[in-house]
């Protein structure tokens, strides 16, 4: 069995989007032609090529990462692992509220086909909510966790995401960004618990992010319970705006066990909707999606202490 955790620094571009990527970018839904597929995938090297470019430009390639799906991107996490970058692919069904496997009881066929750095699942996961969901994903969740750590070279990266219970936010009179300050890190931290008592074991854990130093300290506390000091903690974007991005980042980074960011759709949505519209060049769209994460990745090491 590997030693459980990754605590080097890990700046990851996601573009593991699948149905949003379908309906929102593109307008699509149901099932996709060849072509329909192909031209997602293109949309993706676009992404894929700034980061690339962000490497040439400077960024320490031993930081780097990207995260994207089998889907669209098989192609691109093949060129990725021979070019020696981090990667990252997802295992869960896109879209859902419970989380299972894409590809069912073949699920590890899948990443050793790929053998990336990390296995990522996204889980919506909230302590207060439906105890059976909760219970059905962590006995999946422990499944995966149990093979990564025995039978792969695949790490385990976990997205949490704790959407607000009816009642709770009943509680906080439907005030979401009271939900977000004042619940979701207490929920966060009872989550990590719940799951780890569940026999879940990540090395990396996403979060969602946090306002407050403290409340980043709270969840390195939990995540590094019970001897797993080496278990990595990375914020993520969630689809904001630039300004409430940058402070996230330079929050998290202050926190001893923050060791980076997943920063995607911040980082690129705006540039592939301005090329596919004609408004700029495919250039022009690599170049911006480089400068963008370049700047996130500048935030986060200026934030880091010394």
């Amino acid at each position: 069995m590997k030693t459980i955790g990754f605590d080097q620094p890990l700046y990851i571009l996601p573009f593991d989007h699948r149905g949003s990527f379908e309906t929102k970018m593109f307008g699509w839904h149901g099932d996709l032609n060849a072509s329909q597929t192909a031209e997602i995938a293109a949309a993706k090297q676009v992404i894929y090529d700034g980061f690339k470019a962000a490497i040439g430009a400077g960024v320490p390639q031993e930081k780097a990462g990207i995260l994207v799906d089998e889907q669209f991107g098989g192609a691109i996490l093949r060129d990725a692992r021979t070019n020696g970058y981090h990667t990252a692919c997802p295992a869960e069904k896109s879209g859902q509220d419970e989380f299972d496997f894409e590809y069912g009881a073949d699920f590890a066929k899948h990443i050793e086909a790929f053998q990336p750095t990390f296995c990522k699942v996204l889980v919506r996961y909230n302590p207060e909510g439906d105890s059976a969901l909760n219970q059905r994903q962590s006995v999946r969740l422990k499944q995966l966790s149990d093979y990564l750590h025995t039978k792969s070279q695949s790490r385990f990266m976990f997205e949490l995401l704790v959407p607000p219970e009816r009642a709770q936010l009943d509680r906080l009179k439907d005030d979401r960004k009271a939900y977000d300050l004042e619940l979701r890190p207490k929920l966060m931290v009872e989550t990590l618990r719940q799951l780890q008592d569940a026999g879940v074991e990540p090395d990396v854990w996403k979060i969602e992010g946090l306002e407050r130093s403290a409340d980043c300290e709270k969840i390195v506390a939990i995540a590094h319970s019970g001897g797993r000091d080496k278990v990595g903690c990375i914020i993520l974007g969630r689809g904001e705006d630039d300004e409430k991005v940058h402070e996230w980042l330079a929050t998290a980074a202050r926190v001893k066990g923050f060791i980076g960011f997943a920063v995607g759709r911040t980082d690129f949505w705006d540039a592939l909707v301005n090329y596919r519209a004609g408004k700029i060049t495919r250039e022009d769209a690599v170049a911006r999606v480089a400068l963008r994460y370049e700047n996130f990745v500048g935030i986060f090491e200026k934030a880091r202490p010394s």
